[in-house]
């Protein structure tokens, strides 16, 4: 069972050294990881840094923000009332174990215990195939190929409606 809590400053090193493994770097793309340094200790209201625990163990990292809030404007122009997510399981002997589903279910979860959440958006690169299928097995519907800074991505979305009739079904 994964467990979601807020990151905190000890956990920097570990999120330092996760940002070094081949994997996470691929599924990165071309733009610059977090300045964990800066990024842990804020406190924003558009967005939280979560890290995924199994058995006490951390073992992933997720940011969910509010993308019209959200100050960079990663997004550009989004509408109110949705959530963005960001994913990453740090260790190679932890992909493929379905933890990768369990966090998102887990912040899916999250994101859609407020009420006024229509919608939560992600973009995976095109390139990863992987991450692709993964968020459509999840629910996660196609709405438009687009490039953040240097990458091409895939930006799928998942309606409080679509999430609903999965809940239903587990």
């Amino acid at each position: 069972m994964i467990r979601l809590r807020p990151a905190t400053k000890d956990d920097i090193p570990l999120l330092k050294r996760w940002d070094e493994k081949p994997h996470v770097i691929a599924a990165g793309g071309g733009d610059d990881w977090y300045d964990w340094d800066a990024e842990i200790p804020r406190n924003a209201e558009w967005g939280e840094l979560l890290i995924a625990e199994e058995a006490g163990r951390p073992m992933g990292v997720m940011e969910i923000a509010d993308p019209a809030k959200e100050p960079t404007h990663y997004w550009g122009e989004i509408e109110d009332n949705f959530r963005a997510i960001d994913i990453w399981i740090g260790e190679e002997d932890d992909l493929g174990r379905g933890l990768g589903a369990q966090m998102m279910r887990a912040a899916l979860d999250r994101c859609f215990a407020d009420e006024k959440v229509r919608a939560v958006v992600i973009d995976p690169l095109e390139s990863n195939a992987d991450a692709r299928r993964f968020y459509e097995r999840l629910g996660f519907k196609f709405v438009e190929r687009r490039a953040f800074g240097k990458d091409d991505c895939i930006v799928y979305r998942l309606t409080r409606t679509d999430y609903e009739a999965l809940a239903a079904k587990r």
